[in-house]
């Protein structure tokens, strides 16, 4: 064991080639996360991914070459990626305050600022120093994660590893008076601030242990909870990225290797699970509907209520032909107007809506609704209970179009590794096709056999219902942000025909970075999102068709979504 904590000791920790002041030089030490503190890296998108899967997305284990915060490529696509976004220095990233903040602790002479993250070093050093760079800010250390310490330390977590770096961070320089750490995860905060208290008392026995010894004053600790940012990418890049990285798990597990995350040898894919189907609503337009709910806000903010004015209920079932037909089929538009507005028992707020267009129109329920918001436990159907409704003001009688789409989100799911795709690239498992199940291709955005088919020919026929009936593109409306997902092009962009694991004959290419960014505040504050919404404008989509007790997808995906938190278990 090491005698005394040097400059060169600490030094081993960065991986950023600069020298750090001298001992007796630093009086205040500046500790900075980087994920949604400084820089607002992306998070897996909870309204393009089924509940289960957020959490298995974040796993470290998952995938042979790790999840969401052990992907490079991942952050490396954030916005229109890496090498559209480093000339522009990541423009709308950053928490612009915290930039502010670095700038004036750099500046500050007597002060050493770091840059501490959680993210492997192996994968993330260089990448995370360039997004550093590009905003001209130079920490004196840049400090993620290494497979082993300077001092062949095993981490268990990523704050057993941020503890024993401030560790040595304070034992090193010992003439320091105070810290202060910026963190937006509550769970560290209180993790920092424990640890530090336990430091101090420490050095304030003089404990046995001759680091400590090291250092007869305490530092004083100020751990700054800073507001989360949340953030997503592209919806078609995330989908190629993840697809991207199943396809690498795959390769992997059929080669026997490389697997350096021990993940279990599971084949994996992407597909759609139906949600409902209904009259869907634009960005623009939800975030108009929104401003009709008078929901606390401090229900809002606590995540207790929930914003949705997302679509108009159709039918929760996947629709027969004879729905199809009442409602001109899928992409018709419809344009409607709101002619009442209500509130059931502080649980369930809605707007009743009539059509204005000369096209039929059909809802499974007697008066056509949508949801403004819902309380936790509370079920979309106890809206047909309100009898009640107030006429709107004159301004307030808003007008808007939808359009007649399927509600589906995307699901990874365990593939059998005897699966094989038939010659029209349809699942075939002990010689029955699936149903319901939506293929996804690999990451090269290519499909030979789907070139020219309608997407009806991809998505099981349910119902004698069929995706015939219109000439659109075959649009799906996923649970999203409001970023017009919908406008992805042909069915062909997303299925498993080139899986290599599923096709042998495919060559999977590299996907291409064409995001536009989308992010959106949150945080505990949670106010002031973008889109126009009012204050604790989080989601507008949240519930999706999972409320829905009549959906038979979602009857046991209650525990699921006890998985679906944005846990950044790196």
């Amino acid at each position: 064991m090491r005698a005394v904590n040097t400059i060169n000791g600490l030094k081993r920790w960065s991986c950023k080639p600069k020298d750090i002041p001298g001992v007796g030089a630093v009086k205040n030490i500046h500790v900075y996360d980087f994920d949604n503190t400084l820089f607002s890296s992306p998070l897996p998108n909870p309204q393009l991914w089924h509940p289960s899967t957020i959490g298995l997305l974040q796993s470290y284990e998952v995938f042979a070459h790790g999840g969401w915060w052990h992907n490079p490529e991942i952050l490396a696509a954030t916005g229109e990626g890496i090498e559209k976004e480093e000339p522009r220095a990541w423009q709308g990233w950053w928490n612009e305050t915290v930039v502010s903040l670095v700038g004036t602790s750099l500046q500050e002479k007597e002060t050493l600022t770091v840059l501490l993250t959680g993210r492997g070093e192996t994968n993330f050093a260089d990448l995370i120093n360039k997004i550093a760079n590009s905003r001209n800010l130079d920490f004196d250390m840049v400090v993620l994660k290494p497979e082993v310490g300077p001092n062949q330390q095993q981490f268990t977590s990523t704050m057993d590893f941020k503890q024993a770096f401030l560790r040595d961070l304070v034992l090193t320089y010992r003439s320091a008076d105070n810290i202060r750490i910026y963190e937006d995860r509550i769970k560290h905060v209180k993790g920092f601030r424990d640890f530090m208290e336990k430091l101090n008392q420490a050095f304030l026995m003089q404990a046995p242990d001759p680091l400590v010894q090291e250092r007869n004053t305490t530092c004083a600790a100020d751990v700054v909870h800073v507001c989360e940012l949340k953030s997503s990418l592209d919806p078609q890049v995330e989908i190629m990225v993840i697809q991207g990285a199943i396809n690498s798990h795959n390769k992997a597990i059929k080669a026997g290797g490389p697997n350096p995350t021990r993940a279990p040898e599971k084949y994996y894919r992407i597909h759609e699970q139906f949600q409902y189907f209904g009259y869907m609503i634009s960005q623009n337009d939800s975030a108009r509907l929104i401003t009709l709910c008078n929901a606390h806000a401090h229900l809002i903010d606590s995540g207790e209520v929930k914003y949705m004015a997302s679509s108009i209920l159709i039918t929760p079932y996947y629709p027969r032909k004879d729905t199809l037909e009442k409602v001109g089929g899928r992409g018709t538009k419809i344009t409607w107007q709101v002619t009442g507005v209500a509130r059931f028992e502080d649980r369930i707020w809605a707007a009743r809506v009539t059509p204005i267009s000369d096209k039929p129109t059909y809802t499974q329920d007697e008066t056509p609704m949508v949801i403004l918001a819902i309380r936790k436990g509370s079920r979309q159907i106890d809206a047909n209970r309100i009898k009640n409704w107030q006429p709107p003001s004159a301004e307030k009688q808003f007008i808007f179009e939808t359009v007649v789409d399927d509600k589906v989100m995307l699901k990874v799911e365990e593939l059998d590794e005897n699966a094989l795709v038939d010659e029209n690239n349809r699942r075939v498992r002990n010689g029955r096709h699936g149903q319901n199940k939506r293929k996804f291709q690999d990451d090269s955005g290519q499909s030979k056999d789907h070139q020219n088919q309608s997407p009806s020919q991809s998505w099981a026929q349910v119902a004698q219902g069929n995706r015939n009936n219109h000439s659109g593109s075959g649009n799906r409306h996923f649970n999203k942000p409001k970023n017009n997902f919908n406008k992805r092009g042909s069915h062909t962009q997303f299925n498993n025909n080139n899986n290599p694991t599923l096709n042998p004959n495919a060559t999977p290419t590299q996907p291409q970075n064409q995001a536009n960014q989308r992010r959106q505040r949150g945080g505990n504050t949670g106010r002031g999102g973008r889109g126009g919404g009012p204050g604790g404008y989080k989601s507008l989509d949240d519930y999706g068709g999972a409320a829905f007790e009549a959906s038979k997808d979602n009857q046991n995906d209650n525990a699921a979504a006890a998985n679906a938190a944005m846990v950044m278990n790196y």
